[in-house]
């Protein structure tokens, strides 16, 4: 059984609205059918096995379980850099994460991301202003033009990547974007290639600017990389490549998602896309109930067990796989009162749409801020927009989920507030 609805969870067919499915998950805190993962799909089961370090991230310590339903669309790295700390334990995941986040937020750099609101609603604008003055108002893809290059460009401004390459980065970003997609009607040696050469050229060009930054240091995100030499030394060229490489692909696919998987739920709520329209602070909620409602990760593949443990009543072997349904247990009625309505007055959102633990997403504040100026200046300045498929066509991906393209109509564009 547990199998066969992975499988229903795995089908395209289902990608639009697979909450059904996971409503039928939640029968069993914990399905197994004797082969393949361990599939948890109930919030505090989740919860708890988020915090719990007897689970590995580090894919080494799984043993061979026959089936994988994922097969290989949920290794996002390849063997072209080493492991990112997003999948390493403890004590080498803590050291990395650590040394990555000296540049990045609190204590070492508190303002950073804050300093950065004024450059993304500078942002923001100019690709509103872009749907504005080179699309056709009658047929504006959202993706396209506004998800997709927002969060790539904020990236590349991040790492401190030349303006005249960010170009070069939005094509490597997209491939191995692409290369998240299970596509079984595709040439698989061909899009093979193309990833594993978009790995090689972003790991040369990375280490290429690695190498430029330790030499001339700037106040970038990168240079702090390469040259920062703290209580627990400083990265190798490779841990700072792998790292970077991390920064730019979970630095945008999920935000993409983020922000795109808003505005359809904001169209489809056109009361609440009128509130937000009024009063930009609803952002704030709006942003954290979508995280919830319809989480840009919606489960985690790669999980093990370090040692046996018991989970709900269920006996779990050492080795074992796991997979923890984020957006199942988002919407678990034992934890969320009507967990299926959309509501940005909910109390006590404590939602798994950003992980929790070790392993929460590290670039959660900028994600946040991110998505809230994104939805806020869309409500404010498209008029009257409207949808022209729903639902839209999403993306293959089943663990990172949102549309791949988003197609609407507007009336108009308003200008940019004074």
């Amino acid at each position: 059984m547990t199998q066969a609805l992975l499988r229903e969870i795995i089908d395209y067919a289902n990608r639009a609205d697979p909450y059904p499915l996971y409503e039928e998950l939640r029968k069993n805190p914990v399905s197994h059918d004797g082969n393949g993962p361990y599939v948890i799909s109930t919030y505090y089961e989740i919860q708890s096995l988020l915090h719990d370090p007897r689970i590995s991230s580090d894919a080494r310590n799984l043993k061979a379980t026959g089936d994988d339903p994922l097969g290989q669309s949920a290794d996002d790295e390849g063997a072209a850099l080493p492991p990112s700390f997003l999948k390493l334990d403890p004590p080498d995941h803590d050291r990395l994460r650590r040394m990555t986040n000296r540049p990045f937020g609190p204590p070492h750099a508190p303002h950073r991301v804050h300093d950065m609101r004024d450059e993304l609603h500078g942002l923001v604008g100019g690709l509103i202003d872009n749907i504005a003055t080179t699309g056709n108002l009658d047929r504006v893809d959202l993706v396209d033009q506004f998800a997709y290059p927002f969060p790539v460009t904020v990236i590349c401004r991040l790492l401190g990547v030349p303006h005249e390459d960010e170009p070069r980065f939005h094509v490597w970003a997209e491939t191995l974007a692409a290369s998240l997609d299970p596509d079984p009607d595709g040439d698989p040696t061909q899009r093979g290639k193309g990833t594993t050469d978009a790995r090689m050229e972003l790991g040369m060009y990375l280490a290429g600017l690695i190498e430029e930054r330790r030499k001339n240091p700037g106040n970038d995100m990168l240079s702090q990389l390469a040259t920062a030499d703290g209580p627990d030394g400083a990265m190798t060229t490779m841990e700072a490549l792998s790292t970077s490489a991390l920064l730019l692909i979970a630095g945008h696919e999920t935000t993409v998602n983020l922000i795109t998987n808003g505005m359809l739920t904001l169209l489809r709520h056109p009361d609440v896309l009128q509130r937000l329209r009024e009063d930009p602070g609803l952002s704030v909620p709006i942003v954290e109930e979508l995280l919830r409602y319809e989480p840009p990760v919606q489960l985690l593949p790669q999980r093990t067990t370090l040692s046996d443990i018991e989970v709900a009543g269920v006996n779990i072997p050492k080795g074992a796989s796991l997979w923890l349904v984020l957006a199942s247990g988002n919407r678990d009625p034992k934890r969320f009162e009507d967990p299926d309505r959309f509501d940005p007055d909910r109390k006590d959102i404590q939602h798994l749409g950003l992980g929790s633990g070790i392993h929460s997403c590290f670039g959660a504040p900028l994600a946040r801020q991110e998505a809230q100026l994104a939805l806020s200046e869309l409500a404010r300045r498209l008029e009257n927009p409207r949808l022209l498929e729903d639902p839209p066509p999403y993306r293959q991906n089943a663990v990172l989920r949102g549309p791949r393209h988003l197609q609407i109509a507007c009336d108009g564009v308003l200008p940019k507030a004074a």
